[in-house]
């Protein structure tokens, strides 16, 4: 018979960051262990229970008793246990006194073969484990396998036992149905009495009557939400109330409004307001100190501009909140003011005023200065211009004078995208960094493509970011980000497991996100030999920079394109060539599943890697004319004419970029590459014959592969 179960640990106020996954994982540990012991089939239902002060769990369906399991054990090979005339040795009466039995069992004990000799085998029943002894399992390997980012050490009552956790805890609730289940942990003795909400709650004490009551009582008696999703959902519902109360919208932040619900036992969602003179400071400046400071949400108008109206999550529900929104609101005032006042002093100075002080911020002990950054960044993005203008393929930029003017522009962007990082308001909030050197731009009268460029040149930021919104800033974010990786490269500090301190994985995959949803006209091995040279004698060994850089992207690129939903099939067969525009490389993949998709592709991608393998194999240069009277066999010789018909085709589809016209149009090939693996011996014994043969088939080998290597196709 099974009956539900509720396990409550009660204690101090835990880290809000940290108390949705330690909610979580308090469940699923716990739950994991009690199906181990077989308490709790895999089945049962499982609800986390996650307050500030509490760590919870609700399992449904859990036994009183494991079942009992026939174990069959091993004990020692029979020339060990018996004697010559079948009587049990020291050695085996030994053993089963460890196991708890005596000679009595000998009789039942079974000989079987084990490897190449006999063995005795012992059929046993072993007890199933009791609630209280599974429980105290689960519970202590769960609390020893909690993600605590800081462990606290603190005194038990009797003042000399010390206890470590990631907070003072207070209380321990087990009840299996209206029973308790005896348990201790960390200095407490489970019982039945919890406590609800410091101030709102009706009872100081609150006594579980039984596990299913949990969840109720703390709500009527406790005024406490003990489910961490329902009191997210309920702070999400009293913020789009109150927000739609006023015609606005609370702004979009999921960890905001996991770190609220970590502060809160029962919410309670207030309006308040602030003095509208705020509101010419920037908005990101006042929505960052309210998020960060004072964990209130923002009010946004339709247009998604900052209002003066937010919103506050209190944990009292006063008769007259007035108190509480007013408190809000003169808390808040000082913070705001803070803003407005760095935003106007640093206006008072030029952002090119600020160069020279560049020059003292250390950017890496063996990378100089921020300013001598800012010089190699100017200087890659002045090559990258270049490269922009010498493409094969066009980049059509705006202005009269094109490449000119873009060019004056990126070396203006480049020279004071690092300027408001000795700004106070940066000082203050570093996450600001480029958003405010936009800002005071445009205060400046700087050309707005400039503005913009300096605003989004760390663009992408995270996955999801938006990339650059000009052509300015995309050259400055590319030269941004390849000075980053071509410097930290070219010193050795690159990323290892884990670990990336300065982000690099993440500035790769800004770059590759440039280059392939601009699809830039750029050569990535190009660009990398544009940004080298920026740092002169700082690299003592660039080809291997380049080297180690090129097989980083291929990594990062590979990733990211299985995480879009290619296969792993997809990507090698692209990134096998190696190709350096990445732009071409979504088209080129979208080819490949286009191919795979035919009838002839399996087929076609078996006698490709067979033709790979056999031109591997050749000793010295590979042949490479074809002589028409060398051609002897039909079946060689229909290859050859459908291959001259069709690689023109297919070379100028893929010339025009049309790279899933040039792969269907090899589908053509099947019969003859067929037939000609059926009838036509390659090595044969003619010299002449066998190389006019491996011609034929290398010139097969480029003209299939060149889109993609479809060898790796094959099954």
């Amino acid at each position: 018979m099974t009956t539900n179960l509720l396990v409550e640990l009660f204690v101090e106020e835990l880290p809000p960051k940290a108390l949705k996954k330690l909610g979580e994982d308090f469940a699923r540990v716990l739950v994991a262990v009690l199906r181990l012991e077989g308490l709790a089939g895999d089945a049962c239902v499982a609800q986390s229970f996650a307050s500030p002060r509490r760590l919870g769990v609700h399992v449904a369906g859990v036994a009183a008793k494991a079942a009992d399991k026939a174990v069959q054990q091993k004990l020692m090979p029979v020339a060990v246990a018996l004697t010559a005339d079948g009587q049990p040795t020291p050695a085996l009466l030994k053993k089963l006194a460890s196991l708890g039995a005596g000679p009595e069992v000998v009789p039942q004990l079974k000989r079987q073969p084990d490897g190449k000799a006999e063995a005795l085998f012992w059929d046993s029943v072993q007890p199933g484990a009791t609630l209280a002894q599974g429980l105290q399992k689960a519970l202590d390997e769960t609390l020893a396998r909690l993600p605590i980012p800081k462990v606290m050490s603190y005194q038990l009552a009797d003042g000399w036992t010390d206890v470590k956790f990631v907070r003072p805890a207070h209380g321990l609730v087990a009840l299996h149905g209206t029973e308790v289940v005896a348990l201790q942990a960390l200095g407490l003795a489970s019982g039945r009495t919890t406590q609800g909400h410091r101030f709102e709650a009706t009872q100081a004490t609150i006594s579980i009557e039984s596990a299913d009551s949990y969840a109720t009582q703390l709500r009527e008696q406790g005024a406490v939400i003990a489910s961490f999703a329902e009191r997210r959902a309920e702070i999400a519902r009293q913020l789009k109330r109150n927000a739609d109360a006023l015609g606005l919208t609370p702004i979009d932040d999921e960890a905001l409004l996991d770190e609220v619900t970590a502060l809160v036992e029962r919410p309670n969602v207030l309006t308040c307001a602030f003095e509208a003179e705020f509101l010419a400071v920037p908005q990101e400046c006042l929505i960052l100190t309210m998020k960060a400071n004072q964990k209130y949400f923002p009010l946004l108008d339709a247009a998604g501009k900052l209002t003066r109206h937010f919103l506050v999550v209190s944990n009292i529900a006063p008769a007259d909140a007035s108190a509480v929104t007013g408190g809000n609101e003169r808390v808040v005032r000082p913070r705001l003011a803070d803003a407005k006042f760095f935003f106007d002093q640093d206006r008072k100075k030029k952002l090119e005023d600020r160069l020279s002080g560049l020059a003292k911020v250390v950017y890496h002990g063996k990378l100089g200065s921020q300013g001598e950054r800012t010089e190699r960044v100017q200087a890659i993005a002045h090559v990258i211009v270049n490269q922009l203008s010498m493409a094969t393929l066009p980049y059509t930029v705006e202005a009269d004078d094109e490449f000119k003017v873009l060019d004056s522009k990126v070396r203006q962007a480049a020279l004071l995208a690092k300027c408001d990082l000795l700004t106070d308001m940066v000082g203050e909030f570093p996450e600001l960094q480029g958003i405010m050197g936009g800002y005071y731009a445009r205060h400046e009268g700087l050309r707005d493509g400039v503005a913009i460029a300096i605003e989004d040149h760390y663009k992408p930021r995270f996955a999801g970011d938006a990339l650059p919104r000009n052509h300015t800033g995309t050259v400055v974010a590319l030269a941004d980000k390849l000075e980053t990786l071509v410097g930290l490269f070219g010193i050795g500090q690159l990323p290892t497991g884990d670990k990336d301190p300065f982000a690099l994985r993440r500035h790769a995959l800004g770059v590759i996100r440039i280059l392939v949803e601009k699809n830039l006209p750029l050569d990535l091995p190009a660009l990398i030999d544009a940004a080298l040279p920026a740092f002169g004698e700082l690299i003592a060994h660039p080809q291997d920079t380049r080297q180690a850089l090129l097989g980083f992207f291929a990594d990062r690129l590979a990733v990211n394109l299985r995480d879009q939903g290619y296969s792993a099939q997809e990507v090698d067969a692209v990134l096998a060539l190696q190709p350096t525009r990445l732009g071409d490389v979504p088209k080129r993949l979208e080819a490949v599943r286009a191919f795979a998709a035919l009838p002839e592709a399996a087929s076609l991608a078996a006698a490709n890697k067979r033709v790979g393998n056999i031109l591997k194999k050749v000793e010295g240069e590979l042949p490479t004319a074809i002589s028409q009277d060398l051609l002897k066999e039909a079946a060689e010789q229909s290859l050859a004419a459908a291959i001259a018909e069709v690689q023109p085709a297919a070379d100028r589809l893929f010339e025009q970029h049309d790279y899933t016209g040039s792969l269907k149009a090899l589908a053509a090939l099947k019969g003859p590459v067929d037939a000609f693996f059926d009838d036509v011996m390659v090595n044969a014994e003619d010299p002449a014959l066998r190389a006019n043969r491996l011609a034929l088939l290398g010139r097969l080998h480029a003209a299939m592969n060149r889109v993609a290597d479809l060898s790796r196709l094959a099954a």
